[in-house]
């Protein structure tokens, strides 16, 4: 796929991009070459082969999921202005 000069500034302008014509053939090489090297990366066959989620085999290293703060329920509760019933109580937004 190739862009023109015209593709190139009507999407600038669809994207609310300040293209100046001086800067425009410039955008354009740019988005020539990505859209070549996307047509690179579709050609390769892939069939058979596994998507990864990345390019090394790693395993996440995991904790053990253990509580390490201490229980301030009561204290916030205390200094917010209006609670009822453990809830917190804020003004209605919509009517």
């Amino acid at each position: 796929m190739s862009l023109t000069l015209d593709d190139v500034l009507r999407i600038a302008r669809l994207a609310r991009i300040e293209l100046g014509a001086a800067e425009a053939p410039s955008a354009q090489q740019q988005l020539n070459a990505i859209f070549g090297l996307i047509e690179t990366m579709q050609a390769v066959d892939t069939t058979g082969i596994e998507p990864m989620a990345h390019a090394q085999d790693v395993a996440q290293r995991l904790r053990d999921d253990v509580v390490t703060e201490t229980d301030q329920h009561a204290r916030f509760q205390a200094i917010a202005p209006a609670v009822e019933d453990g809830l917190y109580l804020v003004p209605r937004v919509i009517e």
